[in-house]
């Protein structure tokens, strides 16, 4: 499962806010603060919603990371 920091640094990735990603994810805004928070065991539907958003958006998530695809990794 992807983590709330990789959900956080894939939305910086894309400059979105989490008004953005509420949107594209059809999920509320609270639920979005809560995921990054980390805070609340969150639901697994809301946590695939937000992850098929921003792979929409052109996110791979890795091991320990994100990047945006098409992008090299650094040597």
């Amino acid at each position: 499962m992807i983590t709330n920091a990789q959900i956080r640094a894939a939305r910086a990735l894309l400059d979105w806010k989490q008004t953005d990603l509420a949107k594209a994810a059809k999920v509320s805004e609270m639920s979005v603060k809560n995921l990054e928070k980390g805070d609340k065991d969150p639901r697994v539907s809301t946590v695939k919603a937000v992850q098929t958003a921003l792979e929409s958006a052109g996110i791979e998530f890795i091991e320990g990371g994100v990047r945006k695809v098409g992008d090299v990794a650094s040597p």
